[in-house]
């Protein structure tokens, strides 16, 4: 609920986006009060009645929201706010859809018998003989050149597995790896679907809910402004709005749409509100979930072998399980995190060109993000390094939208 009072909200929509970060650097104080909740409530109940005809109905619809809260006499700035806020994720805990059903059971088999194929290497070594160990160590050394082809051989076989499964991205062109079928993930994401329902039955709000017809409104007017795109056009968009104060919203594969309450209460207009959906959007019309479990089961994969190796190198269990646990936190830091940070910053990009075609003030984007980041500072929260989350910072979020902000 981190808002600006009538007239600094004004100062959001007009001008450049340097001038948003000077006034936002420069203007604290503006941000230490909040306007009445019962502006917002009202606000957000006439929303429920606006449609996005045009850009120009979209203008004179922010223009009433702002005048609505001119007058108003501002609170202090309530720490619960900034902490709502500061748990803001856009994504579900689980990723979108989770990985093939197979492989969900298989994983943990596979690990297990790579430690017992490992601890048994080891314990039929330590079992040798002095005499038979200098044995296998000569044969090694003399069919080097074979072993040598061998693990060649399989590295070659690596290669021509990751090339062939490449594809574009669609609407980037970036290349990526997919190792799953799109139309099987999206059947999978059915199952989370279900979940969701399940877990948030009692708190969908109705139809004719002011706020879910808000969602439905925004949601509507990007795909119906994006039907050139066909993978905006191929899903069909459903609408879940969950009355939940956790700051969240996030989109399956399949474009089933959830969004909490709490969101609907951080935002400070349409605008930011539109963005961020399009952003979601974005992680299931680039096919993020599939891309991501792709990366994670040939990592996984690779994974075995060295956890096999550290089992059978390592001369103690204890050793081993260090070893094992400093073989996962390398993959995740090198790969897991900065791969989904790549995936955010990608989502932003095409959400961003979303929005514009929808006739948004793309500039809320990155003033959202500010606000998100002036949250945390006023909270004294500290800042966790980027390095160690799987989504960009907020300050490095909005200068990259910044950029993109004049394309």
């Amino acid at each position: 609920r981190l808002g600006l009072s009538g007239n600094t909200r004004n100062c959001f929509f007009t001008g450049s986006p340097d001038s948003y970060r000077n006034f936002i650097r420069k203007g604290l104080r503006c941000l230490l009060s909040v306007p009445d909740p019962g502006v917002y409530r009202n606000a957000h109940q006439s929303l429920g009645r606006f449609w996005f005809q045009s850009s120009q109905l979209l203008g004179e619809r922010i223009t009433s929201l702002q005048s609505s809260s001119v007058g108003q006499l501002p609170r202090p700035f309530s720490p619960w706010n900034v902490q709502i806020l500061r748990s803001f994720r856009t994504s579900p805990s689980f990723q979108a859809a989770p990985a093939p059903l197979f492989w969900i059971i298989v994983k943990p088999a596979q690990k297990l018998l790579a430690i017992i194929l490992g601890r048994s290497i080891r314990n039929w070594w330590k079992a040798l003989p002095p005499n038979k160990r200098e044995l296998f160590k000569e044969s090694a050394r003399r069919n080097k050149w074979k072993i040598l082809l061998g693990a060649s051989s399989l590295g070659v076989v690596f290669v021509v597995f990751y090339f062939t499964h490449l594809e574009e991205t669609p609407i980037t062109g970036r290349p990526r790896l997919l190792v799953f079928g799109k139309e099987h993930f999206r059947e999978l994401s059915q199952m989370e679907y279900e979940m969701w329902m399940e877990e948030y039955e009692g708190q969908m709000l109705p139809e004719t809910d002011p706020r879910y017809q808000v969602v439905e409104r925004v949601v509507g007017h990007l795909s119906e402004s994006n039907k050139d795109i066909p993978e905006v056009s191929a899903l069909k968009w459903v609408i879940h709005v969950v009355d939940e104060p956790g700051v969240n919203a996030f989109v399956l594969p399949n474009g089933q749409v959830f969004v909490f309450t709490g969101l609907l209460d951080a935002v400070s207009d349409i605008h930011q509100l539109s963005f961020i959906l399009g952003h979601e959007i974005a992680h299931a019309v680039l096919e993020h979930a599939a891309e991501k479990a792709s990366l994670v089961h040939l990592l996984d994969f690779l994974s075995l072998i060295f956890l096999t190796m550290i089992w059978a190198i390592c001369p103690r269990d204890s050793l081993a399980v260090v070893g094992q646990w400093i073989q996962s936190k390398l993959q995740e830091f090198m790969f897991d995190r900065p791969y989904s940070r790549t995936l955010e910053a990608e989502a932003d990009k095409v959400g961003l060109q979303f929005a514009a075609k929808a006739c948004v003030d793309v500039r809320a984007s990155s003033v959202f993000w500010q606000q998100m980041e002036l949250a945390e500072t006023i909270q004294g929260q500290p800042r966790i390094p980027e390095w160690l989350s799987t989504h960009p910072s907020h300050e490095n979020r909005a200068e990259h939208l910044d950029r993109l902000i004049p394309q």
